[in-house]
Parts: structure tokens; C-alpha cells; sequence
């Protein structure tokens, strides 16, 4: 772990670390974290002197989380991708400032997932800010999916009306992926370039019950329910400040839901 690093070594293994990450994203703020260390260090000899808050928070900060590379499946997986959004502190939306009797809208943080309906685990996330729109992180998802499911073909994707558009259409129709995704009420049976949509809009406005069956589209609840549990589980906001460490809070949090969901079965 230290070779090759400039500067004084780490007086405390990755391992450590990760475990301390854990802990403080499912329980303990890093001072209450810090009491937590010193009443397990009794129970473990090899752990020779105790990191104080900021060592901590210094080292958590720097971890590079991603989803975990070890979720094969051996058949073809269908994927649900959604978003939801996420607050930036516990206080709520609107801060009001007393000092110029006026109220500020902090804004809030989207995060962007694809979930295997078979499995319900995570296999992409993706972390914007509120101005970001649902359909242009449909291509991140999909390929960054490819990338964390290997062996295994991508063979449905389903989404609701905000990933209708033809160039998500065509994407997924030129990689062998048969797009699942609502369209508008109000869609043009023109094809304007994009023939796999155009057949998409013909059958959902011939019967839309039919091929929602079709398609199984009701296994697209499963989206909903990973941003469920993860809310129960974590709350609706992020403790972190600064954008880099929100996003490694909030893959902090999905890493821990799958492992959670992995335990569970």
C-alpha cells in the first residue's frame, strides 16, 4: 500500500479504512466513529494507536468507490433505469437567511440508476446535479452497465416517458438492446430517422395495455424500489460538502445496498 508514495506512510491498512467508511455511512458521524474504533481496538491487538476524526474523514474522503465489479450473471439481464433526488442537508430545500429576511433554494442532487429486475442489485450510478435531464444519462448507464455485468448481454432496457427520445431509440437499437421505453401520448408516427421508435409509438398507441404486457414493463417498479430502501436505509440527504465526496457518499451507499441485498439472498 505504500510503495511508490511520496510523503509519510499510512499507518493504517485500506482494510481498516473501508471498514470505517462502512460504519460511517450506515451509523456513525466521524467523531461518534472515532469512539466506536477505540471500543473494538480491545477486541484486536494488531490495531497499535487509534486515527482520530480527521485522520479519518481525510482517508475516507479519498476512497475510490465503485459498484462492485463481481456481480456476473450467467443470462441475459433486463434493466430498469430511473432517477430520484437526493437533499443536500437535513434542513430541507429552502434555507431561509434571517440576515436579509429572504429564502434561498439550495437545490438538490439526482442520482441516475440501472437496476437487473431479476437480482435488484445496482449495476450502474450515476451522480448529477438537479439540472441534468433523465434521458441523456440513459447511454452512461447502459454502457457503464456493460462494463460492471460482464459475460453477460444487456437484452432489455426499461424506462418511463423521460428517456423518450429517438437518439436513446437508435442507441440501443444499433447495440442489439431492445428499448422498453414509454412514449409521449402525443408522438408523431413519423420515423424522422428512427424506424425502432416509430414501431414503438404504432403499437403503444394501437394498445398500450398489451404491450406493457409485452414487454413486462411492471418489472420496472424494481428502480422504484431500490431508491425506497436506500431512503429507508440512509435517509433522503448527504452529510458530505464538497461534490467529489458527495458522489463517493452516495456510491458508498448503492456498494452497501448490494451488499445488503447480496447478504439477503
Amino acid at each position: 500500500m505504500n510503495k511508490g508514495k511520496e510523503g509519510a506512510k499510512f499507518r493504517y491498512p485500506n482494510s481498516l479504512i473501508w471498514l470505517l467508511a462502512t460504519v460511517h455511512t450506515y451509523l456513525f458521524p466521524y467523531r461518534e466513529l472515532e469512539g466506536f474504533l477505540r471500543a473494538i481496538s480491545i477486541h484486536i491487538k494488531e490495531l497499535k494507536g487509534i486515527p482520530d476524526f480527521t485522520t479519518m474523514w481525510w482517508r475516507v474522503s479519498r476512497i475510490s468507490v465503485k459498484l462492485d465489479p463481481s456481480v456476473h450473471l450467467k443470462e441475459d439481464v433486463v434493466i430498469a433505469v430511473d432517477s430520484t433526488g437526493i437533499k443536500v442537508a437535513n434542513r430541507g430545500e429552502w434555507i431561509r437567511r434571517h440576515k436579509w429576511s429572504s429564502t434561498t433554494r439550495k437545490g438538490f442532487i439526482k442520482i441516475h440508476v440501472a437496476v437487473d429486475t431479476k437480482s435488484k442489485l445496482i449495476v450502474s450510478m450515476k451522480v448529477t446535479k438537479e439540472d441534468v435531464g433523465d434521458g441523456r444519462m440513459l447511454k452512461s448507464l447502459v454502457k457503464d452497465t456493460a462494463i460492471n455485468v460482464q459475460q453477460t448481454n444487456i437484452k432489455r432496457v426499461l424506462a418511463d416517458g423521460a428517456y423518450d427520445s429517438r437518439d436513446n431509440f437508435q442507441f440501443l437499437h444499433d447495440n442489439d438492446i431492445d428499448p422498453a421505453i414509454e412514449v409521449r401520448k402525443n408522438s408523431s408516427i413519423k420515423s424522422m430517422g428512427c424506424y425502432t421508435r416509430k414501431m414503438a409509438v404504432l403499437q403503444q398507441l394501437g394498445n398500450l395495455d398489451k404491450w406493457k404486457h409485452s414487454v413486462s414493463y411492471g418489472r420496472r417498479w424494481a428502480a422504484e424500489t431500490v431508491f425506497s430502501s436506500m431512503k429507508r436505509m440512509f435517509g433522503e440527504h448527504v452529510i458530505s460538502i464538497k461534490w467529489k465526496n458527495i458522489v463517493n457518499e452516495l456510491l458508498m451507499k448503492a456498494h452497501m445496498y448490494n451488499m445488503f441485498m447480496k447478504i439477503s439472498h
